[in-house]
């Protein structure tokens, strides 16, 4: 019996094939880097701060450094010793820029009403005679304010002393840290961000249901037509992407408005015989939603279905099958996969949306995007917004993990 034995290759030729292969790498590396670099600064260094910045807490623990060390001692259940009160005029006293006194202030002002009144009144008050003694000082701070002599400003305080803080991402869903730091349900009255929260999932997932039932049957209609018909018809399909989101909602408040055109329509026609509440209300923000974001469920469904046999339905219908039982039976199941990629593009499209809400709805119709530009803008609380911002790019990356999950369950199943 012979064997063989595979030939050997010369040492320069196998020394030249690396160096080829290595080559082709790094000209491929090449190739991608500017997209990579484009990627970074613009999505992962701003996603990063973002994420940084849900936990960070640099107000307190920069302005108030040795009152944060005398208090790190208090048990926050007694009366503050008055090195406390020195502390913090030594503290305020270091305060050059009175943007940082405003920083400090709002960040107290958000744990108790009043915080803020209460450091720019005493900020403006200094400076304290320098020879004042600790009791002293305490006695000159109730004097100026006799709101220092009660617990809660000094716990608030003490409980933001470090410069990382879990307390803006238990907010964003409604949980809190009591004075002894433990993780409790906040109240019922300012319970808030969860009910926002579940509000948000269930507009987006009415308006992808909408999108879905919509662009189904339009997607497949596409689908049977020849190539140049369907091309101009996607043409139609495609023209809301030219035109900006702001300016189709306020086109939607024009037409449904009480003297606008559908309720005028409709009233002419005998339908009705007053004008509906279609604006500034939840219906009219998914009528707009829907308009909007109708495209990014037909273009999945529709190059799913291009993909699909004709000749499966007609092969079905001959073997006995009525053309409905095998449309649901043999058609529908292939197009899953359009189904699901139309779907959570749509609804994590939906659950980001701030201008359409906010112009069409009302106070109770508004989504998450709109409290994170309200922190933002208005309240000037940059860790708040930034955790709602990271309690929706928690709930993007849930979701697409579960789509990841589904579809390779379904293709190992196939």
């Amino acid at each position: 019996m012979t064997t063989t034995t595979a030939p050997v290759m010369p040492g320069n030729l196998a020394t030249q094939l690396r160096r080829s292969q290595r080559r082709k790498k790094a000209f491929a590396i090449s190739l991608t880097l500017p997209l990579l670099i484009f990627l970074l600064a613009i999505f992962i260094v701003p996603i990063a701060a973002l994420l940084v910045r849900a936990v960070e807490n640099p107000e307190v623990a920069n302005t108030l450094k040795h009152t944060v060390v005398v208090l790190d001692k208090w048990d926050r259940t007694s009366v503050p010793p008055d090195d406390a009160y020195a502390a913090i005029i030594k503290d305020l006293s270091a305060i050059t820029e009175q943007s940082d006194a405003g920083g400090l202030a709002r960040r107290l002002n958000s744990e108790i009403s009043g915080g803020r009144s209460l450091i720019m009144s005493t900020y403006r008050a200094l400076p304290f005679d320098s020879q004042l003694t600790a009791a002293q000082t305490k006695a000159r701070m109730l004097e100026l304010d006799a709101r220092w002599e009660e617990l809660g400003y000094w716990q608030a305080i003490a409980k933001n002393g470090s410069r990382w803080t879990p307390d803006y991402l238990l907010t964003s869903v409604d949980l809190k840290r009591d004075v002894q730091g433990h993780i409790v349900q906040v109240d019922a009255d300012s319970a808030a961000f969860f009910k926002i929260l579940m509000r948000t999932f269930s507009i987006s997932a009415v308006v992808t249901l909408v999108c879905l039932l919509m662009g189904y049957p339009l997607a497949y209609w596409l689908s049977t037509l020849s190539a140049r018909q369907a091309n101009i018809l996607m043409i139609l399909v495609l023209v809301p992407f030219w035109t900006s989101i702001l300016v189709r909602s306020a086109a939607w408040i024009v037409l449904l408005q009480s003297n606008g055109l559908v309720n005028r329509t409709l009233m002419e026609l005998g339908f009705i015989t007053e004008p509906l509440p279609l604006l500034f209300n939840r219906l009219g923000v998914i009528i707009a939603m829907v308009h909007i974001l109708l495209p990014f469920m037909i273009l999945p469904l529709y190059s799913v279905m291009k993909s699909v046999p004709a000749t499966y339905l007609r092969a079905a219908v001959s073997l006995g099958s009525s053309p409905l039982a095998a449309f649901f039976r043999v058609y529908v199941p292939q197009t899953y996969p359009g189904m699901g990629a139309g779907g959570l593009l749509v609804f994590i499209l939906s659950i980001g949306y701030y201008v359409t809400p906010a112009l069409l709805g009302g106070a109770d119709d508004q989504m998450l995007s709109y409290y994170i530009a309200q922190y933002t803008n208005v309240n000037v609380n940059w860790g708040m917004a930034c955790a709602l911002g990271a309690v929706l790019l928690s709930a993007t990356l849930v979701l697409y993990a579960v789509y990841r999950k589904v579809v390779k369950s379904e293709l190992s199943l196939g």
